[in-house]
């Protein structure tokens, strides 16, 4: 089963290149983030003539959203409101055999990170706090589980351009990285990208837009992550990021992320 996640960045913009990266990976699930748009609104039809025939959608109309294609049935599907929150940022499925996958849209927390200064970096760790409680106190270490998404926080020192530079900027603060290691450490997770990449590696799945020759400075973050439960770790086959997605016509700012995965 090849499952990808990535953050589309408004999925009526980019079709199209949904449509490229279907059909070259040959994929099975995609779970996309910032959709941008409401369930009544999404591209149904031209996402079922790619094969996709099962959708499970959480969106709202020019922000957020996040989205499951499938062309496997699921038996049940569902999302939670984190935090009391009215943003969608999280849906989940559970196939014929028990995987269950969660997709996420985690935050982005603003500029500033104070939580007394920015409301929005504090809704970002009191998000982390309770993805973490929910998982700890619904689910166990021993389920098919595959949690993934853009969680817009880069935890280990060469998932950024500059581990030092970027400590007092939002997405790699040492407070993020502290509650990203907590949800890590809740199932006792697995990182599906790191399996295969070593963390003195530089890996980035994201490169900002305000930088126009992003590919030569190659000032990226990790900030989109997949990781699996012990009980699914064996079967990983392959895992990676598609960075030459970046640099397609009108890209997103994320690249896709993919796992290979015998289940």
């Amino acid at each position: 089963m090849k499952i990808a996640t990535w953050n589309v960045n408004s999925i009526r913009v980019r079709l199209s290149q949904l449509e490229k990266l279907a059909i070259e990976e040959k994929l099975d699930i995609i779970c996309l983030q910032e959709t941008k748009v409401t369930n009544n609104d999404f591209p149904h039809q031209s996402i079922k003539d790619l094969g996709y025939k099962y959708i499970e959608l959480h969106g709202e109309k020019a922000y957020n959203g996040v989205a499951i294609l499938s062309k496997i049935p699921f038996e049940q599907s569902f999302y939670i409101n984190f935090v009391n929150d009215k943003d969608k940022r999280h849906v989940a499925i559970k196939l014929f055999n028990q995987v269950e996958i969660h997709n996420f849209y985690v935050p982005a927390g603003g500029e500033i990170p104070n939580p007394l200064e920015n409301p929005k970096f504090k809704h970002k760790l009191l998000f982390m706090d309770d993805v973490c409680n929910w998982f700890k106190q619904n689910r166990s270490p021993s389920d098919k589980l595959i949690l993934l998404g853009d969680l817009n926080i880069a935890p280990l020192e060469n998932d950024v351009w500059s581990h030092k530079q970027l400590l007092t900027e939002v997405s790699h603060t040492p407070i993020e990285v502290e509650k990203m290691k907590n949800l890590y450490n809740s199932l006792d997770w697995q990182d599906a990208i790191r399996k295969f990449v070593p963390e003195n590696e530089k890996l980035y799945s994201w490169w900002s837009y305000r930088n126009r020759d992003w590919e030569k400075s190659d000032r990226g973050r990790r900030l989109d992550h997949i990781w699996v439960t012990a009980a699914l770790e064996k079967n990983i086959k392959s895992s990676y990021i598609l960075k030459k997605h970046r640099g397609i016509e009108s890209p997103s700012d994320h690249a896709p992320v993919i796992l290979n995965i015998d289940i």
